[in-house]
C-alpha cells in the first residue's frame, strides 16, 4: 500500500504578543478610549497565569492543556511560562503550535480518529507517543505506521477511549467511544502486539454534575477488568467547568469548586486501583474562560432587539446552542445625551450577530439596562474558550483587534448579567 508523504505544518505566530499590545485597566477604559467600531479582544494574561496554576495545583497527574479550546500563540506562550508542559493536540497545525510555545513539551495525540499521514507526521517527526482511539482499523492504522518507522513498540501509549455520558452542557460520547465490551477487546489486542495500553474517556465540556468523574472511573475499573492486561496510564479527559452567568429563570445550584471537584475524582481513582498509574488531564475552558472578553458595539436597537458586530460565526458560537451564558457589561456611550428606558433597570434583550445569516441569532437574551442604545458597547466576559478558535470568515467579518486588559471582568464592578433576578424584565420580539 503505497505510503501518503506527511505534510509540515509551520506553527503560525502571526497573533500579536502579550507585550505588544496597548494595555488597559479595564474593558470600559479601552472601549472609551479607543471607541472601537469592530470588536476587540481583550486579553488578561495575567488571570490566564493564575488559572493555569491552580489548576497544577489541584490536579496531582499530568495537565495537558486543551489547544483546541483556544491555540492563540499568546495564550500557549503564557501558558508554557505558567508550568504547563503538556498538550492535547488533534491535528498538524497544533502540534506545531504547541511546540512552538514549548519546544520540550510532551504532545498527546488524542483524537480517536487520524489520517494516515498525520499519524505519521506524529510519530516521526514530533516523536509524539501516546494516543487515543476507538476502533481495531485505528489500531491496524497506527501499527503499520510503527511497522513501517521500525519504531519500538512499547515506546508507545495507545489510550482506548470509553463511552462514557456524562452529565454536561456539552455530551461528547455519541461520535467517540467504545461500549466497554469492545473497549476490553481493544485493550487485549493492543497488548497482544506489544504496546503499552491505556485508558481514557471525556465525560463532556463544562461539567453540570462533580459525580460524573466518579462514574466515568468506574467503567473505566469494568473495562480494565474485564481485559485483564496492564493499563499504563489513565487519560480522564476534560470538562472541568468554568464560571459563566446564571440565567433567573433556569436556576441551577453553583458547581463546587475546582479542588472539590479533583478531590472527587481523585477517590474515585483511588477507589478503583488506578492510583498506582500516570493520570492525565485536558483541561481547556476552566484554564482559559476567564483570560478573555470581547468588547461589541451595539449596531442597531430594535425594540427588545439589539444588532451586533459580532455573532455566532465569529466570537459567540459557544452560546448559539443555549448551553452557556455569557456575563456581559454595558458600557454606554458618553456622547449620546438622551437615552431610553431606565440605567437602574434590567431588561432582558435579544441579540441578532453582524452577518446576513438569519440564524445569527444568540439562542439566550442579555440582561442589560433598558438604557442600552445603538452606539453604545457591551463587554462580553469569560469568552477564552471556543471562541477565537471557531472564528470564521463568514460575510467578511473576522475579529482580529487584540489589548491586553490588567482588571479581570469578574473584579469590581458586577458584570450585568449578573445582576439580581427581581430587577429584570420580559423580553419581547
Amino acid at each position: 500500500m503505497p505510503q501518503t508523504t506527511p505534510h509540515l505544518v509551520a506553527a503560525s505566530r502571526s497573533g500579536p504578543e502579550p507585550s505588544a499590545l496597548p494595555r488597559f485597566a479595564t474593558g470600559r477604559e479601552a472601549a472609551l478610549e479607543m471607541r472601537p467600531d469592530q470588536p476587540v479582544y481583550c486579553f488578561r494574561p495575567d488571570v490566564l497565569a493564575a488559572d493555569a496554576a491552580a489548576f497544577l495545583k489541584a490536579f496531582p497527574g499530568k495537565t495537558a492543556y486543551a489547544v483546541k479550546t483556544n491555540g492563540e500563540p499568546m495564550v500557549l506562550d503564557v501558558l508554557a511560562r505558567a508550568g504547563i508542559n503538556a498538550f492535547d493536540v488533534a491535528s498538524p497545525a497544533e502540534f506545531a503550535a504547541a511546540r512552538a510555545a514549548a519546544p520540550g513539551a510532551e504532545l498527546f495525540y488524542m483524537h480517536p480518529v487520524k489520517a494516515q499521514s498525520d499519524i505519521r507526521l506524529a510519530l516521526e517527526h514530533y516523536r509524539i507517543r501516546a494516543t487515543a482511539l476507538d476502533h481495531e482499523d485505528e489500531v491496524a492504522k497506527i501499527v503499520r505506521i510503527v511497522r513501517a518507522l521500525d519504531l519500538d513498540p512499547e515506546d508507545l501509549t495507545l489510550f482506548v477511549r470509553i463511552a462514557s455520558k456524562g452529565e454536561a452542557a456539552y455530551e461528547l460520547s455519541r461520535k467517540f467511544g467504545a461500549a466497554p465490551g469492545h473497549a476490553a477487546e481493544l485493550l487485549q489486542r493492543i497488548d497482544g502486539l506489544g504496546i503499552r495500553c491505556g485508558l481514557c474517556f471525556h465525560v463532556g465540556s463544562q461539567v453540570e454534575d462533580v459525580d460524573t468523574y466518579a462514574r466515568a472511573v468506574a467503567t473505566a475499573a469494568e473495562v480494565r477488568d474485564a481485559a485483564k492486561v496492564p493499563i499504563s496510564a489513565l487519560d480522564v479527559g476534560g470538562g472541568f467547568p468554568a464560571t459563566y452567568a446564571v440565567d433567573p429563570r433556569r436556576p441551577v445550584p453553583p458547581m463546587p469548586p475546582l479542588g472539590e471537584i479533583v478531590g472527587g475524582l481523585m477517590g474515585a481513582v483511588e477507589r478503583h486501583g488506578f492510583s498506582g498509574i500516570p493520570l492525565v488531564a485536558e483541561p481547556g475552558r476552566v484554564i482559559v474562560a476567564r483570560a478573555f472578553s470581547v468588547i461589541v458595539r451595539v449596531l442597531l436597537k430594535k425594540g427588545q432587539r439589539l444588532y451586533i458586530n459580532d455573532g455566532v460565526w465569529s466570537s459567540l458560537s459557544d452560546s448559539w446552542t443555549g448551553k452557556i451564558l455569557l456575563p456581559v457589561r454595558h458600557i454606554p456611550d458618553p456622547a449620546r445625551r438622551r437615552r431610553p428606558g431606565r440605567a437602574d433597570v434590567m431588561a432582558p434583550f435579544r441579540i441578532y450577530g453582524a452577518t446576513c445569516d438569519s440564524v445569527d441569532v444568540l439562542s439566550r437574551p442579555f440582561y442589560l439596562p433598558e438604557s442600552v442604545d445603538t452606539g453604545d458597547w457591551i463587554e462580553i466576559g469569560h469568552i477564552g474558550a471556543y471562541s477565537l478558535s471557531l472564528r470564521t470568515r463568514f460575510n467578511g467579518f473576522y475579529p482580529d483587534t487584540f489589548v491586553e486588559v490588567t482588571t479581570p471582568f469578574d473584579a469590581g464592578e458586577a458584570p450585568d448579567g449578573f445582576a439580581e433576578p427581581e430587577r429584570r424584565g420580559s423580553v419581547e420580539g
